[in-house]
């Protein structure tokens, strides 16, 4: 016995040391690329760099305002003013010929971050985990061998993902937007409501879709961390009331008090009074920065508008640059419509099915606004596929996912031969580039679907699980 507790404690003591080595090792990958000049020329590539996220959009956008302009004149930049206050002074910086360095450092640092909350997340998720299995009956201790380190592996999924590693190195502002987001759940997740209001208002002033993550943020300061079903819980409570009770009272009178979660209202309204602080300030803020420019309402009009008018048809890896610039301009407003309310559909039947597993319903709206999204990119997928490593112990069955992999993993290496022989060889035409956008969109509907699927799966075999552990009991 104390071999075995020796050894479990040297492989524990080992484990951080391997993740802070692999973790230090993607930071020197990525100042390596860094270092080669002009970046390897990613900043131009449609999947990595859109209207929204560019970082020579937002020079322009700075050397616009530097030169007494609106900096959202010519419709070069889209983005938030305070972003454009932030990282606009480093593009201009020179050091050793590399214009944008700064921002890359910047960049590298926004990266490591993201890993180190979203590893603060797992960890409460695999406590989480662990509990509740343990409460069902299926793990018997909490050094069970069976549970992963979820927190580690997304956090080294994010730092070695190469769709994260290209929207650093090519200088897209993705990594800024997906930190705001990973702080929001980090907040939520450990009950710091500041910090998780502070993260959801900047993330949604980067860019709208975000502000889809209010209803799993609430979950979660509401019901708690991701759980199985209450009916588990329930079944369990009542089999112990049944043998340790000797009254005649009805299992359903037992069950009563007990057959909804409580939802903590104080929690969820001191939230909602912190968005409403940090948005009015952010607002102040773009206001003054604003006050020679147009003010709120051109900030309003230039970047929130944009996304929803869809104006720039330059090709990106998303359905919809394809589709508004064949529609026929009479019906262009009612497609609009369309296209946008398909997110808001969505919203209310999986917040009502999975609001038991407020995390992971996070993830799924993210990979929905990544697939529905007006300009979206590979940061994008970068940060819902870190988040989907943080159920690694729930989404063990899952199917389809060799066929998932290489299916990411040919769209990855198609897209940029596609995109060279539409534009630069012009021996193909929009049709390519497009069906490889086509089939990127409907790898990413498989993945979401077989997910959602896989943690329903799962939460019906913990109940098969359940029932046969108290048949053997018995």
């Amino acid at each position: 016995m104390t071999k075995d507790g020796g050894e479990m404690a040297e492989e524990q003591k080992k484990k951080p040391c391997r993740f802070w080595i692999w973790a230090l090792a993607s930071v020197v990958f990525r100042l390596i690329l860094i270092s080669f000049p002009g970046n390897l020329n990613l900043s131009s590539r449609p999947e990595v760099s859109t209207p929204l996220t560019s970082i020579r959009r937002l020079a322009e956008g700075y050397w616009l305002k530097q030169a007494s302009m609106s900096p959202y004149a010519g419709s070069m930049y889209h983005g938030s003013p305070l972003l454009l206050s932030v990282l606009g002074p480093l593009t201009v910086q020179r050091i050793k010929g590399h214009s944008f360095l700064l921002c890359s450092l910047v960049f590298v640092i926004a990266d490591v971050l993201s890993a180190m909350l979203l590893r603060g997340i797992g960890q409460k998720l695999q406590m989480a985990y662990g509990l509740n299995a343990r409460l069902l009956g299926v793990l018997k201790s909490s050094r069970d061998k069976g549970i992963l380190p979820c927190g580690d592996i997304a956090a080294l999924v994010y730092l070695w993902n190469p769709f994260t590693i290209v929207s650093c190195v090519g200088l897209s502002t993705s990594p800024i937007e997906n930190l705001a987001v990973i702080l929001s759940l980090y907040g939520a997740v450990t009950r710091r409501v500041p910090l998780a209001a502070f993260g959801l208002v900047m993330a949604t002033q980067l860019s709208l879709y975000p502000a889809t993550l209010t209803i799993p943020i609430i979950f979660i300061l509401g019901y708690g961390l991701d759980a199985p079903p209450l009916k588990l819980f329930l079944q369990i409570r009542s089999v112990e009331k049944e043998d340790t009770s000797t009254s005649a009272v009805s299992k359903q009178a037992k069950l009563k008090p007990n057959t909804r979660l409580p939802f903590l209202w104080k929690t969820v309204v001191h939230f909602v009074f912190w968005v409403l602080l940090w948005s009015l300030y952010l607002l102040v803020l773009c206001g003054l920065s604003l006050s020679k420019y147009g003010g709120l309402e051109e900030m309003f009009t230039r970047t929130y508008g944009f996304i929803l008018s869809i104006e720039d048809l330059s090709p990106n890896i998303g359905v919809f640059w394809y589709f508004f610039a064949e529609v026929f301009d009479f019906f262009r407003n009612f497609f609009l419509i369309v296209f946008h309310v398909n997110i808001l559909f969505l919203l209310l039947p999986l917040a009502i099915r999975l609001k038991h597993r407020p995390c992971f319903l996070a993830f799924i709206y993210l990979a929905i606004c990544s697939i529905l999204k007006s300009y979206p990119s590979v940061g994008d997928a970068a940060l819902y596929l870190s988040l989907w490593s943080l159920f690694v112990n729930e989404l063990t069955d899952m199917k389809f996912s060799y066929f998932l992999f290489c299916g990411y993993l040919g769209i990855s290496l198609l897209s940029p031969v596609m995109h060279n022989l539409w534009i630069w060889r012009g021996t193909g035409n929009a049709n390519f580039y497009f069906g490889n956008a086509i089939g990127y969109a409907c790898f990413q509907i498989v993945f979401v679907v077989e997910s959602v699927s896989a943690m329903l799966n799962h939460d019906r075999s913990l109940r098969k699980s359940n029932s046969n552990h108290r048949e053997v009991e018995n």
